[in-house]
């Protein structure tokens, strides 16, 4: 996947979580274990929020990309992000937005409390 490609799914996905009432607090925050793509919040809920994003579902599709590695990686960097945003929320979630482009047209999949 070339990197414009994941910066207009990760635009994509901000604005789709947007028009779903969702607060957007970070994008792109990185940690030493690596980055979450956005980090929002709604309903006092803070959701931890990968995106994929992918021209065809020939290989699968996009939400399938997300490796148990990355998974666990995430949860360090969530952990870290809680730390030192000392704020109380009433639940967290690991969500995935996944974005396939095929045949012209755009199909957003947000699969809450994915992992």
């Amino acid at each position: 996947m070339n990197k414009e490609l994941g910066q207009w799914g990760e635009e994509t996905a901000a604005r789709y979580l947007l028009s779903k009432g969702y607060k957007i607090l970070e994008r792109n925050y990185f940690t030493r274990y690596g980055e979450v793509d956005i980090i929002c919040e709604r309903d006092h809920k803070l959701v931890f929020v990968e995106v994929k994003t992918r021209r065809s579902s020939k290989f699968g599709f996009p939400e399938e990309a997300i490796t148990n590695r990355k998974k666990e990686h995430i949860r360090k960097a969530a952990l870290l992000y809680m730390e030192a945003a000392k704020r109380a929320y009433r639940e967290i979630s690991f969500d995935v937005v996944s974005i396939l482009l095929e045949a012209g047209e755009e199909k957003i999949n947000h699969i809450k409390q994915a992992f």
